[in-house]
This record gives structure tokens, sequence and C-alpha cells, in this order.
């Protein structure tokens, strides 16, 4: 005899594992796709332009330090929108600019974890 109630099961549990695994992956993939862009930490945008350093000053509001070419910008962003507060030369910029490390991109677990401590903070 056939069991079409059972394979029914089967094949609905075999479905909803396949589309657990395929969010887990694409999940992973997501966040090493953040990770590698900068987006936990600042955006980098392409070749011309880059956020260099960002530091927040209160809930909505920051200072941000871009270069957009050869410009050097310091710019303040809040919620009304963003201002311009100086535009700075190379050796100025140099100077905000953190130092460059060789680290790796974190993994999932590490991009995880850092994003849902920043989600706690808000």
């Amino acid at each position: 005899m056939l069991d079409l109630e059972g394979d029914a099961n089967l094949a609905s549990f075999l479905w909803m594992l396949v589309c657990v695994v395929l969010i887990i992956g694409l999940a992973f993939w997501f966040t090493r796709f953040v990770a590698g862009r900068g987006a936990l930490g600042a955006f980098s945008g392409g070749r011309r332009m880059e956020i260099l350093d960002r530091m927040p000053l209160g809930r909505d509001q920051s200072v941000v330090l871009a270069r957009v070419g050869e410009r050097y910008l310091l710019l303040g962003t809040g919620t009304a929108g963003v201002t311009l507060l100086a535009e700075l030369t190379g050796e100025e910029a140099a100077a905000w600019k953190p130092p460059e490390t060789a680290e790796e991109r974190p993994g999932f677990k590490e991009a995880f974890f850092t994003a849902m401590k920043q989600k706690g903070r808000r």
C-alpha cells in the first residue's frame, strides 16, 4: 500500500529543510558581502568616493570625513541633512584618517554579533 500522507509529510519536511539551509546560506553570503564593503563600520562607495572616518555625536548626528576625487570634505550629518563643515587639504585629511591595518574581513559570526550589538544600542 502507498502511504501518501507519510510521503507528503516527508516531502514537506525536506522542502522546509532546503528552505532553512537556503536562508542560512543567503544570510551568510549577505553578511560577507556587507562586511566586505565595510557597511558594518564605514561605507566605501568606490574609487572616486570614500568615507574615511566617522564619529557619532548623538543619536542621529555624526561628523564624517569623506574623500571625493582629490577633495577631502568634513561633513556634519543629522536628521536635517548633510552640511559641509570644512574642506581639508590632503595633509590635514591624512592626520584624521585612521591607520591602515591588514585585517581580514570578519567572519559570519563576528559580523552577526557586531550587527546585533549595534542594533541593541539603538
